[in-house]
């Protein structure tokens, strides 16, 4: 009876979905294209996985909180393009360069955060003229035409953000050891600590957690704050695995890290979410582009297979809650 009762409590935890998906297109894809789990192949995936990744830890903890940010992709271009330009034109050393890009991307977050608390202002409405903002500055400072990165090769700087080593033949990408150790410290914050209990209960019930002496308007900034900066060491950390700082990187990317987040069980309407289930999310659509490309499916198919995944998704997560409300 208490084996069953262990059961019950796995399948209705919003982990259950996601992880049942993700092996399943694990095993999909690899009876296609035995090639799909060698280690070049998983390496590789890794690489561009996380980045994306580093975003969607940072929304899971806003939309835990009843908020959306929509203007990440435009900082993910956006702060690559400051950075680079800093540093080509010889005004300041990468590093500096680097620190100046994450600054600009935390007053971004605050001005989110700011407009979102203090005038009410839908963060929707908000983050989406935030996006025009942010984008149309990259466009203009670069008349569209993306910067050289190749002058910082062999910059140690680079190398720690973005540099990569071999584990016998596995290549391993920096870039997924900062995901690893982000990813540790939101699990962490959201069920371990205080501002974890802040953070949900800002998002299922604010009145509440103010009557409770929660401060939600400071809590709702610093979440807008961090989001700006992931998505902003995430668009660095992209540049130097790709050579290029484009202003129009990261198009898009704002409604891809959303749905990350959803897949994974974080409640769209807040007071819930899981940076397991994000992790999940993750890997379940970074998983899909790989493995559709790897089996023969067009690429432009991509969104499709996105929005079916998405559309299972929240009736499998329905159907739990109710199994699991009804006490089944």
């Amino acid at each position: 009876m208490q084996q069953r009762t262990y059961l019950q409590s796995f399948v209705s935890k919003p982990e259950f979905g996601p992880l049942v998906l993700l092996v399943l297109e694990l095993v999909i894809f690899w009876s296609f294209n035995s090639d799909f789990l060698s280690l070049p192949n998983i390496s590789n995936t890794l690489s561009f996985t996380v980045e994306l990744g580093l975003i969607a830890l940072a929304m899971t903890l806003l939309m835990t909180a009843g908020e959306f940010d929509l203007s990440v992709g435009s900082v993910f271009g956006f702060s690559a393009v400051l950075m680079w330009t800093l540093f080509n034109s010889e005004v300041m050393p990468l590093g500096a360069a680097f620190l100046v890009a994450i600054a600009f991307s935390l007053v971004i977050g605050f001005i989110n955060g700011w407009f979102v608390t203090k005038l009410n202002i839908p963060s929707f409405l908000v983050t989406l003229g935030m996006l025009l903002v942010v984008r149309g500055t990259a466009l203009y400072v670069t008349d569209g035409f993306p910067q050289r990165t190749w002058t910082a090769e062999g910059n140690w700087f680079a190398d720690i953000l973005a540099g990569s080593f071999f584990i016998g033949s596995f290549r391993m990408y920096m870039s997924v050891i900062w995901f690893a150790l982000a990813a540790f410290v939101a699990h962490y914050i959201l069920t371990k600590s205080k501002a974890g209990n802040w953070i949900q209960a800002s998002g299922g019930n604010p009145n509440a957690a103010r009557a409770r002496g929660v401060n939600v308007g400071r809590t709702k900034i610093y979440l807008f704050m961090a989001s700006s900066a992931m998505a902003s060491l995430a668009g660095i950390i992209s540049s130097i695995r790709t050579s290029a700082a484009n202003p129009n990187s990261g198009t898009g990317y704002e409604l891809e890290v959303i749905a990350m987040v959803v897949i994974g069980g974080t409640v769209l309407t807040g007071g819930r979410g899981t940076i397991i289930g994000t992790v999940l999310g993750i890997f379940i659509l970074r998983v899909m582009r790989n493995g559709i490309v790897m089996v023969g499916v067009p690429g432009l198919a991509y969104n499709i297979f996105i929005g079916a995944i998405i559309l299972g998704m929240m009736a499998l997560h329905s159907w739990l809650e109710r199994r699991h409300n009804a006490g089944v």
